[in-house]
């Protein structure tokens, strides 16, 4: 696989983003910068229930026929909703392409919101958000952003609430979208074995207006980062930093959740907040957190830590599972393994161990096409660029020891951290 991006704006002010992949397997999909934090007071719920509402109806297309369209040739049509995009796409054999792109245009630009939909998807979507209420290991999740953000619509869950949502009709569909659901908001993303020239013939097509100017170049080098920069500011603290909130949920076990806002997507500790993220309690059965708490004690089934990025914040959060009685004890053991980390750097044979782990992270991850595409759009819809595995991997090249003892200092500090805990 080579990372060479190709990029190509339409007159419409969509932006096009291809790579090239070595499989038969093409991806394709639309990212629409339009998320649950744009919705208005009366619109909670509303991007989900748009994403769901894209696939009831065309202009020129039934459900079944828009089902059909890829599934019929084996390929794939899905979409998902988060705070900051709305994405719709899908995966096909290479010859598809054709197919793809215009069955995307056509939900995207196309779609009518019939009422009669409506109203029964309503109670789908009213049933997932049942379903979510009775899983307390994800509703946590959005409950604690809500915390963290009060008073911010990315506080907001995505699902929004039952009694909304049975109260949306397609004419608030319609004003959502015709609101958000503009050209210059979308990016069309191609990973694959398919000709530059033929994307942006097909785009040209049924995306936009002829006569646009190709811009065909490399990747642009998103490592411009100045190692020696004076530090950032810290996040702000949010309303609840250093409190610790219980709710009783009457669940089976108790379910934590510790941690706060930390760096935009402008700071140049992002790459060290998710360089200690991992050490904390990332994906390895290895990470801090999972050997002190499950793996020396037995305490929980599960422990992890996370790092979720929007363009202007993060939130960083560590969660674990664990019987009601031992909620203090494990709480205790946390800040034991984030106090360590404030303590001292890193010795160079630690941080060196823990730099290999992540270089072979990356690297695997990459392989997962799909997700490599996904955010591949992701990137360059709200930043107009792509960092691949090697801008990442040269960034994290200038991450010292010393930098992320400062970022822990900073962000793991006991006076910035909101505990969560539904009991």
């Amino acid at each position: 696989m080579t990372e060479t991006s190709n990029t190509y704006t339409l007159d419409n002010g969509l932006r096009i983003i291809h790579i090239s992949s070595p499989t038969n397997v093409a991806y394709c999909g639309v990212s629409i910068d339009a998320g649950t934090r744009d919705e208005l007071e009366t619109e909670h719920g509303m991007a989900h229930f748009c994403e769901h509402m894209m696939f009831k109806g065309t202009e020129r297309r039934k459900a079944w026929h828009i089902i059909n369209r890829l599934e019929s040739v084996g390929g794939d049509l899905n979409a998902y909703t988060n705070k900051e995009e709305t994405v719709v796409y899908s995966a096909f054999l290479k010859e598809h392409l054709p197919r793809a792109i215009e069955l995307l245009a056509d939900i995207v630009f196309h779609s009518t919101y019939p009422q009669s939909e409506i109203d029964k998807e309503s109670e789908v979507i009213v049933d997932e958000i049942e379903s979510y209420n009775d899983s307390p290991s994800e509703l946590i999740f959005d409950k604690f952003e809500d915390i963290i953000y009060e008073n911010s619509s990315l506080g907001h869950d995505i699902l929004g609430t039952p009694e909304m949502v049975r109260g949306f009709s397609s004419e608030d569909a319609r004003a959502f979208v015709n609101r958000l659901y503009r050209p210059d908001k979308m990016v069309l993303f191609v990973f694959g074995a398919v000709k530059f020239n033929d994307v942006v013939r097909l785009a040209k097509k049924y995306f936009g207006n002829e006569g646009t100017k190709m811009i065909d170049k490399n990747k642009e080098n998103a490592n411009n980062e100045n190692a020696d920069a004076p530090p950032p500011p810290p996040p702000p603290l949010c309303a609840s930093a250093g409190k610790t909130i219980v709710e009783n949920r009457d669940t089976h076990q108790a379910h934590v959740m510790i941690g706060c806002p930390a760096y935009s997507s402008e700071s140049n500790n992002r790459i060290v907040m998710y360089f200690l993220n991992n050490i904390l309690g990332g994906p390895g059965m290895n990470s801090r957190l999972n050997i002190a708490l499950r793996e020396h004690r037995g305490l929980v089934y599960t422990v992890e830590s996370s790092l979720t990025n929007y363009t202007d914040t993060s939130t960083f959060a560590i969660y674990f599972g664990c019987d009601d009685e031992d909620v203090n004890k494990c709480i205790k053991i946390v800040r034991k393994e984030l106090d360590k980390l404030m303590e001292a750097p890193l010795s160079e044979r630690q941080f060196a161990a823990y730099m290999k782990q992540i270089e072979g992270q990356i690297g695997v991850a990459c392989d997962n096409f799909e997700n490599y595409a996904l955010d591949m759009a992701k990137c360059y819809l709200h930043y107009n660029k792509f960092e691949g595995m090697e801008d990442t991997y040269n960034q994290l090249h200038k991450v010292t020891p010393e930098r992320l003892h400062e970022v822990a200092k900073e962000i793991l500090a006991e006076e910035r951290l909101v505990t969560l805990v539904f009991k």
